[in-house]
């Protein structure tokens, strides 16, 4: 379900991305209500045509929510370009309630972050909220940028450095201008990684990596940390984007199986309907069910994420679920498709 929510600031961080603050009403504060690394989806209609797109909240996790969200433009981007060059303070965006498991609730312990770009947007929650929150808790971010000018929220990572100089550690990299001090220049690739990590820290006593942005990054941090013996149950990802000429994981393709249906439960009602051939089961339950959640169709954001209850299916792609959420019997209904031919689905899980 879509809020209308006030805009009440847009701040330019950098030449190309943005920081909206979204005003949250009283009534809603329960309803975004996020915990630190969420995400939120907006919606706006352009000539008859709906455009969703997700974007993680940068604000500490409190009770009475702060909704800020990173916005970096996109090449022909259509909601990204409105947001930097038309959006407004007194405009009105549609917005979903808080989702996504790229969390951390704040315990004692050492935590890192591996961040490129944008992806600095959920882990600044985290962060944030986890040292303000757990005085046993520390934390070092890696993040690679490409210029020192094109960096999100430099303001606030400072401003951490200066409130936690014991407790946080930053260390910082350009891909594509050199630094007078720290690393040189250059891509935090696999071998990179695989270099850096035990010269910084104690590889085996972070109690959590947290991995967010392109996908060569976060793929390239994940092949490190395994190389290191780091245990796949503490490493958690989230993928902000597909670099252009990556080839990402993907089923071989088949036809849907005659007569296919799919049973849907969705806000404690169901329904049965038929499944197209070439469509995947979000498409078939959209056709009949209007409501049901979805952002970015791409595998990326988990909005679709639904149990499978019965019947088989093959997944095209995967960049939200954790492993062991696959294991349990959750997938993607953006990226699914009928293996059999009954499929139930439940989106209330």
């Amino acid at each position: 379900m879509f809020h209308p929510l006030r805009v009440q600031e847009v701040e330019r961080l950098t030449d190309d991305a943005v920081a909206v603050t979204l005003a949250v009403p009283p009534e809603l504060r329960e309803t975004f209500r996020h915990a630190p690394g969420q995400h939120i989806a907006l919606r706006r209609t352009v000539d008859g045509q709906e455009i969703r797109r997700t974007y993680s909240i940068c604000t500490p996790a409190t009770d009475d929510p702060v909704l800020r969200v990173g916005i970096r433009l996109v090449e022909d981007g259509a909601f990204s370009t409105y947001a930097l060059k038309e959006l407004a303070v007194g405009d009105t965006v549609e917005v979903m309630a808080p989702a996504g498991r790229f969390t951390l609730a704040p315990r004692p312990g050492h935590f890192v972050g591996i961040v490129g770009g944008s992806g600095i947007t959920p882990v600044l929650s985290i962060v944030t909220t986890l040292l303000a929150q757990q005085p046993d808790a520390r934390f070092c971010l890696i993040r690679s940028d490409r210029t020192a000018a094109s960096t999100m929220f430099l303001e606030e990572v400072a401003d951490l450095k200066d409130r936690y100089p014991q407790r946080f550690q930053l260390i910082q990299t350009l891909s594509r201008e050199e630094q007078q001090a720290g690393l040189p220049s250059g891509r935090l690739d696999e071998e990179r990684l695989h270099a850096l990590l035990p010269a910084l820290l104690t590889v085996d006593s972070v109690d959590g990596w947290f991995l967010c942005g392109p996908y060569g990054l976060v793929q390239s941090a994940e092949r490190a940390l395994r190389s290191l013996n780091v245990p796949r149950n503490r490493i958690h990802e989230e993928i902000f984007h597909i670099d252009n000429g990556t080839t990402a994981p993907s089923a071989p393709t088949a036809a849907t199986p005659a007569h296919s249906t799919v049973t849907a439960t969705l806000d404690g009602r169901s329904g049965t309907w038929p499944v197209r051939d070439g469509e995947s089961l979000l498409e078939a339950v959209l056709r009949n069910r209007a409501d049901a959640p979805y952002a970015c169709k791409g595998g990326v954001c988990g909005t679709c994420r639904a149990f499978l209850v019965s019947g088989e299916i093959r997944m095209d792609r995967n960049f939200a679920l954790e492993a062991e959420e696959v294991d349990a019997g959750y997938v993607l209904a953006c990226q699914s498709h009928p293996a059999t031919e009954k499929v139930e689905l439940d989106f209330d899980r």
